[in-house]
């Protein structure tokens, strides 16, 4: 048995799980896989960091099905083309995304429409239009084997309707993306300050602390906060600001570092 073979052995035991390749400012991609169908949402890291990175959850990059596409901010696609060409990976994405002109080449590609579910295999996908400032951004909800995955990131502030389409699910990639005092105190300059706090820009730990209750807590078995800024947050804030939604019993929350992401983590 060959190397890949045997790597595709050992993900083939049903049941949907996700893992987290990296995520913040400096680059972002997720895993999700329900035992046949393997998916990278994002590939903010260029092609060779990707590809150790995928090693190190004993990963392949041709064994990947597909690459989905959130919306074209380089921390989201910077290695999608180049991985997409190297290996034949299908991309899929809105037209807004690709109208961007940030991916080059494309060996295949998939139009998504946000608010319409797809499949590939036998994997139910819903992408979600979310207040973010790109040209047509999604974030996607898995459906699988009787559970649902949520990934959501890179959004202004929690919407009605983000936060219908997301809840319910049995476990969550949720950005926290700031403290808003670390945010207001830190060496962003006022511009950039207004855009990563207001409405199309990404979510604040508070805001994060206050969805999460309408998601519904109880159903939720894992929640992992993402997309930490390295000069205006740090994992403890975060957890603080979390850990008391949960009764002070932090098992179920993790955090996605930027430097070795997180590990696979099963839904039951």
């Amino acid at each position: 048995m060959s190397d890949v073979e045997e790597v595709a052995t050992q993900h083939a035991a049903s049941g949907l799980r996700f893992a987290s390749l990296g995520s913040g400012s400096k680059g972002n991609a997720t895993l999700v896989c329900d035992g046949e169908t393997r998916l990278l949402i994002d590939c903010g890291f260029a092609m060779r960091e990707a590809e150790k990175r995928l090693a190190r959850l004993d990963l392949h990059p041709r064994q990947l099905d597909a690459i989905l596409v959130s919306h074209e901010h380089g921390d989201h696609i910077r290695g999608v083309g180049a991985l997409a060409r190297r290996y034949g990976v299908p991309v899929y994405l809105t037209p807004g995304t690709w109208r961007s002109a940030r991916l080059g080449t494309l060996p295949q590609h998939h139009w998504v429409t946000p608010q319409q579910r797809f499949a590939i295999n036998g994997l139910e996908i819903d992408p979600v239009t979310v207040p973010h400032d790109a040209r047509e951004p999604v974030q996607f909800r898995f459906h699988a084997h009787g559970r649902s995955f949520g990934v959501l990131t890179d959004l202004g502030h929690p919407s009605a309707h983000v936060t219908e389409a997301f809840h319910g699910c049995d476990a969550l990639v949720l950005e926290c993306n700031h403290d808003v005092q670390m945010l207001a105190e830190g060496p962003y300059p006022p511009s950039l300050k207004r855009r990563v706090g207001g409405d199309w820009g990404h979510l604040a730990n508070a805001q994060a602390a206050a969805l999460l209750p309408r998601l519904g807590l109880d159903r939720l078995q894992r929640i992992v906060c993402s997309h930490l800024s390295e000069h205006n947050n740090c994992p403890e804030r975060v957890l603080e600001t979390l850990t008391p939604l949960l009764d002070g019993d932090d098992s179920r929350l993790s955090v996605a570092a930027q430097d070795h992401g997180l590990a696979w983590q099963r839904i039951a």
